[in-house]
């Protein structure tokens, strides 16, 4: 079929044709900003999970019910690198910045948004070296510590009056929350206790690794009572089958219920695999009708490309040792492992593979679940891994 129709978006954070199995986090946030409207403080939500679920797709999704809702929209992304932490402060400063121009259009500036105004502009200028457009003098006194706990709580605390006049809120939205430099992180949390304490309409949403709810709660104790958390998971079959089913549908093409049944079974009910496989079926098949054989082919050209785009950076990311532990795990069918296990496998004291284990979790492509226990964070990885295996031992 024409490949410029084809109606799938495998991709990192695209949405998908079709936003299904996802309707009770998308009620959820519906919730929040109806109590935001009334006045009334609400959990904010926290998504984790492996990557390829569909968790920046959701985050997304917030984003537009909030910019609907008169929301100020603030988007972060957590960095591991040093220079990628201070990258997220300066922009953190930025989007501050720029979201709160919105409670100056079109109309008289009242003297709550000149105060906070002011307090934003000293902010920026603390964190992100930045002017601010709006003639004004930066507040003396506020936000201008240089200590980001200090200053965010203060900065939230003078928006307070400016949002609660004009009914707003102002939200954080931040993507790989896991890897938010632990200063900034606990200075979020502290901050939204404190707005939940009093009446701020401050909120932070996040998505990140199924790690998140313990790194949030090693940050602050009391971060486990600050959100409701959601873990997004793969899709149940049925919805799986309407994530290719319905846009087929709507440009006239019908899948084989074989054919429906293989791509399923194959994806694992996973989204971004759904997508992927769903969009080398449509490529492949000859008519309006996908075939059971389309679905094979698909099955096999999706891996190819998943294992020359998705999988391999996170391979090439790791040493030799790195490399050595992932084969290891890669041993056990169900996706995770016994630390204790893998450090037999290789031969070595359990404390020996700590460093090549922490570096994994490091990097994103590990993570631990319990005590004595880790599993890969991506989908399918564990069978990459034994590909990459089988090719080393061939070489």
């Amino acid at each position: 079929m024409h490949a410029e129709l084809n109606p799938y978006a495998p991709g990192a954070g695209l949405r998908p044709p079709e936003l299904v199995g996802r309707q009770p986090e998308v009620d959820a946030f519906d919730l929040l900003v109806a109590r935001s409207r009334r006045g009334q403080t609400a959990r904010s939500l926290v998504l984790h999970g492996l990557r390829g679920v569909g968790k920046t797709v959701l985050l997304n999704q917030f984003r537009v019910q909030a910019d609907r809702a008169g929301w100020l929209v603030v988007d972060v992304e957590g960095q591991t690198s040093d220079s990628g932490r201070q990258t997220t402060r300066r922009r953190l400063a930025r989007e501050i910045a720029l979201a709160a121009r919105r409670l100056s259009r079109g109309r008289a500036m009242s003297a709550a948004v000149l105060e906070a105004l002011a307090t934003v502009k000293s902010f920026g200028m603390q964190f992100g070296g930045l002017g601010f457009s709006i003639e004004l003098e930066a507040a003396v006194g506020r936000a201008d510590t240089g200590v980001i706990e200090i200053d965010l709580e203060e900065l939230v605390e003078d928006l307070a009056p400016a949002l609660r006049e004009q009914q707003r809120v102002i939200a954080l939205f931040i993507d790989e929350l896991q890897d938010l430099e632990p200063e900034l992180l606990g200075a979020l949390l502290s901050v939204q206790h404190r707005a939940g304490q009093r009446g701020w309409p401050f909120v932070v949403v996040g998505a990140g690794l199924p790690s998140v709810p313990g790194t949030l709660t090693a940050a602050k104790s009391y971060a486990e009572r600050l959100f409701d958390y959601r873990e997004i998971g793969s899709l149940p079959s049925g919805a799986a089958g309407d994530a290719l089913v319905v846009p087929a549908r709507r440009a006239g093409v019908t899948f084989d219920a074989s054919a429906l049944d293989v791509l399923v079974d194959a994806s694992g009910g996973y989204p971004y695999f759904l997508q992927t496989y769903g969009a080398a079926a449509w490529d492949l098949a000859e008519d309006r009708r996908i075939t059971e054989a389309d679905a094979i082919g698909a099955i096999d050209r999706g891996n190819a490309e998943l294992d020359s785009g998705f999988f391999p950076g996170r391979w090439a990311s790791a040493t030799p040792a790195e490399r050595q532990y992932l084969v290891a795990m890669s041993e056990d069918p169900d996706g995770e492992s016994s630390t204790g296990a893998v450090a037999t496998r290789l031969g070595v004291a359990a404390n020996a593979t700590s460093q090549a284990r922490h570096a994994l979790i490091s990097k994103g492509i590990v993570f631990a679940p319990q005590r004595g226990r880790i599993a890969f964070t991506v989908p399918h990885m564990r069978a990459f891994v034994r590909r990459q295996a089988d090719l080393d031992l061939v070489d």
